[in-house]
């Protein structure tokens, strides 16, 4: 356990325990509400947000990789938890949460915290405002009061719901919503410190009951009194059929978690100066996932929002999120019979609120505006997400970043015939001193310049085999700018050697780096181009190759490649200097 508070609580003092203590209430007073909305829009009753809320909340702050970090049911869950709900019911959600809970401990375990930088940022940003827009407009029923709405899954089928139900909209229900949304709205310019979801639900709730009792839906009418006791302890029953049919669902979860409780702990990091531990980090919120089913609670994450007001009210230490889950939990048992009378369409303007501020408008925007294979990637992830689901969204999202991503390393690869250039101090060997009058027919010089990976190795062959086609007698490649090379560009590789050793050919090898000389030692390169083939300097390549051609073929030549030829040329013995 003494891990657990290590470099966290030194120096901890009263003064520090008073800020965490005003950063919890705050925070908590901010998370009541949505608990309940995030809940009631993932399709359970509000109290299991309430409990994911206070044992979620606790779990993270204590288990978790960030010193700043408060976790609980977030929007970015809803369209997940509402599927799983549709499709398999509230007792199996509480199973895939507890699955997805042992995956992130698992990913915490194997650190593959450090993983979840590698997805790409339109990818990020496409199906997080495609959530957002999923969240928006499955709160545009209750926000009208539109009467017996079936929920589905598919966004199209929701639309055609609200569409032919449009001639049961409430004005009870759309003037509480219009209360409540101008009250979050305003608040924030007339009382900054104020949370304002927070002051338009009870002015709505107070007007709705005042006005219009018995006219509107409550959270009472619709699921029943909130219980004001602790939630009991119960495991779910678990078996190899249902854990099967809840990998799926599992897995997504488990992912979306990790990349949301990430983010926002890299938020934190922004905003403190601080750094956080990202193994650590999916490690608590696996705890935190396992423990909270166990009491009826629904799955948790980082909540970027809360945790950005968590720091902005001078929190300095986890103890402001176990404060925040304390807090929730006191004001269950002593205000839960209040809560029952808050309205469906108070709920609905704080869900939109929500969504409008996470939908990354503005990163949105920016990344259509390139006109780039980056806006192409975030429109498919965007569109995928609001009409699929986000496991296609983010499946279809990765492979797309990834074949655009490989055809833009391919043109990266530049490959040129090079000889020496014998007008400069240093002759360099340059592309443009290549014709066909001035180009050694026994000797080929290539300089390789990117990676030899799947997108390019085919193109690296194809311009190499011409070479081969006129059969010189000595392959220099130049390789000092290959950064990497992978199973296939390693394939193609040994595909030149095999075809170049077949026609007598000698393949030498200038200016490997020594990660790229590990590659060719493990693949087996190394020993078939053979160890005394490989040069540090190119010239040292070419004095070699000197010594390896065919000086008979060089009697009469015209072409000077090299300094040699004009000697060669006439017959005369060769003398190699040294380059």
């Amino acid at each position: 356990m003494r891990k657990i508070w290590t470099g966290r609580f030194e120096g901890y003092s009263m003064k520090y325990f008073q800020k965490d203590l005003l950063s919890g209430v705050i925070v908590g007073i901010i998370a009541i509400p949505l608990g309940m909305a995030f809940a009631v829009a993932s399709g359970v009753n509000p109290e299991y947000g309430i409990y994911t809320t206070i044992i979620a909340g606790i779990l993270i702050s204590i288990f978790g990789g960030s010193k700043y970090q408060i976790g609980g049911p977030t929007g970015a869950f809803i369209p997940i938890l509402l599927g799983v709900v549709l499709t398999y019911g509230y007792a199996d959600l509480l199973l895939a949460g507890l699955l997805a809970g042992v995956m992130l401990c698992l990913m915490g375990a194997f650190k593959l915290g450090s993983f979840i930088k590698y997805i790409p940022r339109p990818v990020t940003i496409g199906f997080t405002s495609g959530i957002a827009v999923i969240i928006f407009t499955g709160q545009i029923a209750n926000f009208l009061g539109l009467a017996e709405i079936e929920k589905h899954e598919s966004f199209i089928a929701n639309m055609r719901e609200i569409v032919l139900h449009m001639d049961t909209v409430s004005l009870y229900s759309v003037i509480t919503a219009l209360i409540c949304l101008f009250a979050i709205l305003m608040t924030p310019k007339l009382f900054p410190k104020v949370p304002g979801h927070l002051v338009g639900l009870v002015v709505s709730t107070a007007v709705a009951a005042f006005l219009f009792a018995g006219n509107i839906p409550t959270i009472g009418t619709v699921f029943g009194e909130l219980p004001s006791g602790l939630p009991q302890f119960q495991i779910p029953e678990i078996t190899w059929e249902r854990i099967q049919r809840l990998l799926a669902p599992a897995l997504v979860i488990a992912i979306l978690g990790g990349i949301e409780s990430l983010l926002s702990a890299v938020v934190a990091d922004g905003m403190t100066n601080s750094k956080h531990n990202s193994n650590r980090e999916l490690m608590g919120q696996g705890i935190a996932n396992i423990v909270t089913p166990l009491f009826g609670g629904i799955p948790a994450t980082g909540a970027i929002a809360r945790t950005a007001t968590n720091i902005k009210t001078g929190a300095v230490s986890p103890m402001s999120g176990v404060i925040h889950g304390v807090f929730v939990l006191f004001t269950l048992l002593l205000l839960a019979p209040y809560a029952s009378h808050i309205p469906l369409a108070s709920m609905a303007p704080v869900l939109m609120v929500v969504a409008w501020n996470m939908s990354e408008r503005k990163q949105f925007a920016h990344v259509l505006k390139m006109k780039s294979g980056d806006s192409l990637v975030l429109v498919v992830t965007f569109l995928f997400t609001v009409f699929t689901s986000i496991t296609t969204a983010v499946q279809v999202g990765l492979v797309l970043a990834v074949i655009l991503f490989a055809k833009r390393m391919s043109k990266m690869l530049v490959i040129s015939k090079v000889l020496p250039d014998h007008t400069k101090f240093n002759e360099t060997v340059e592309s443009h001193v290549v014709n066909e009058s001035h180009d050694c027919p026994q000797v080929s010089i290539y300089t390789i310049e990117g990676p030899l990976f799947f997108g390019a190795a085919q193109l690296f062959e194809q311009r190499i085999m011409e070479s081969i086609h006129y059969k010189p007698k000595v392959l220099i490649l130049r390789m000092g700018r290959v950064p990497f090379m992978d199973t296939t560009g390693e394939a193609h590789f040994k595909s030149i050697i095999t075809h170049f050793k077949k026609n007598g050919g000698v393949i030498l090898v200038s200016g490997v780096s020594p990660e790229l000389k590990k590659t060719f030692i493990t693949t087996g390169l190394y020993n078939e181009i053979g160890e005394s083939n490989f040069f540090e300097h190119t010239g040292q390549a070419i004095n070699n190759a000197m010594l390896k051609m065919d000086t008979r073929k060089c009697f009469g030549c015209k072409h000077f490649a090299f300094h040699e030829c004009e000697q060669l040329s006439q017959g005369i013995q060769l003398s190699v200097p040294n380059r």
